[in-house]
């Protein structure tokens, strides 16, 4: 017992030196050199904090903030589907704007009802949040972009159920940061598939819908990231590598298409973004 109550002794000890230990002996100075060089990624989570600094400090005060999901998505595609997608797209928009990093992809989003489940959550793998709870955490993103120094926020998402959300918080926070350095804005322009579609006939691509929550644009995105999102080896084997009557070989043919859709929606996010910044700035 007395060796035991010698250990919370000294324990206890070492959490009073350490809350009276003063921050810049626990701390980095925050402007210190970056002692390497940076690496060349858009995406934060990816970063040093250096790095970061350094981009802010570069004139990247523009942070995106994406949302995706992990849900049911048909036979052949992987349930974070939209992450991936988001992978690609905010990638080419944060490097179009060059001056923008990707604050973060959030991962979980409304998905349907827990309890009883509804919606994706009928189905397993599915992971769902609360719209509350989807709320306070786009909140929470976005006060921490503003208090690091950026000056502009963007909002943008891949699936439905995420857009009411994230237009209730922009709006919101809109009016709590009036009058300050830092604008927010939601740019639904990013997830319009129809147009997708429609732009993919004019390349000659025709669909005709099989129902599987899967499309030729969604899966030619994924297939520039990662084949294996959409199960390729194993559909080739069986004799299954097309969607919507559109077949997906040769493979590098359809991962230059997919190219060509982010391309096409990362120039549509683009002029949203700019167009929204402007009009926020000549107010």
């Amino acid at each position: 017992m007395a060796a035991m109550r010698n250990i919370v002794l000294v324990f206890l000890s070492f959490l009073v030196c350490v809350a009276q230990t003063p921050p810049s002996a626990t701390s980095p100075d925050p402007n210190m050199p970056r002692p390497i060089d940076a690496v060349d990624s858009v995406f934060m989570e990816e970063l040093t904090w250096l790095e970061v600094r350094d981009a802010m400090r570069a004139g990247k005060k523009t942070a995106i903030i994406a949302t995706g999901g992990v849900e049911m998505n048909g036979p052949y595609l992987a349930t974070g589907k939209h992450n991936y997608v988001l992978r690609a797209t905010t990638e080419a928009i944060a490097r179009k704007l060059g001056n923008a990093l990707v604050a973060t992809i959030v991962p979980y989003v409304p998905e349907g009802t827990i309890d009883p489940p509804s919606s994706h959550m009928r189905y397993p793998g599915t992971i769902s949040l609360r719209e509350e709870t989807f709320r306070a955490l786009l909140i929470d993103i976005a006060s921490s972009m503003r208090a690091h120094g950026f000056e502009h926020v963007i909002f943008l998402g891949d699936s439905g159920g995420n857009e009411v959300g994230m237009k209730a918080v922009a709006e919101e926070l809109k009016k709590k940061w009036a009058g300050g350095k830092t604008t927010i804005h939601h740019i639904p322009e990013h997830y319009n598939y129809p147009a997708v579609t429609k732009w993919l006939e004019t390349k000659g691509i025709q669909q005709t819908p099989e129902g599987h929550h899967d499309d030729y644009a969604i899966t030619s995105i994924l297939m520039t990231v990662d084949p294996d999102t959409v199960r390729m080896k194993q559909r080739m084997a069986k004799g299954k590598f097309s969607i919507n009557g559109v077949s997906l070989t040769p493979q590098a043919k359809t991962i230059e298409m997919g190219k060509k859709v982010v391309e096409y929606r990362a120039n549509v996010a683009v002029e949203a973004i700019r167009k929204a910044i402007g009009a926020a700035q000549s107010r």
